[in-house]
């Protein structure tokens, strides 16, 4: 159910996206209470983006759910932006997330829905 869609302008390997999709799994997991087992990750390759007016390090992230509390999103915020901030030194004030919460009955998963 949890999706995690991640947008920079960061040049990453393949071994390190690798690496921080398996770590992103397990903090969307933990902190949104749900199976890893229904946990998405998706880290796009480098994207020209711009953000006030320069090309610095920047992110976009998208977060939907079904389930995600307006509770649970500065935590979440934190939470991402601290993780960006450690593994590719994107300062959190170039981050900005979007949370989406999700209707169960809109989510498809094997043949059906939540």
């Amino acid at each position: 159910m949890p999706y995690l869609k991640i947008q920079t302008n960061r040049e990453v390997t393949d071994d390190a996206k690798q690496e921080i999709l398996r770590k992103l799994s397990v903090l969307v997991s933990k902190n949104l209470g749900k199976p890893e087992k229904y946990v998405m990750v998706r880290f796009d390759p480098a994207q020209p983006m711009m953000f006030a007016g320069d090309a610095h390090p920047c992110a976009y992230l998208e977060l939907k759910s079904i389930g995600l509390l307006e509770s649970k999103t500065e935590t979440l915020s934190r939470v991402l932006c601290q993780f960006l901030n450690d593994e590719l030194k994107i300062p959190s004030e170039r981050i900005y997330i979007e949370f989406a919460d999700a209707k169960n009955s809109m989510w498809g998963w094997d043949g059906g829905t939540f």
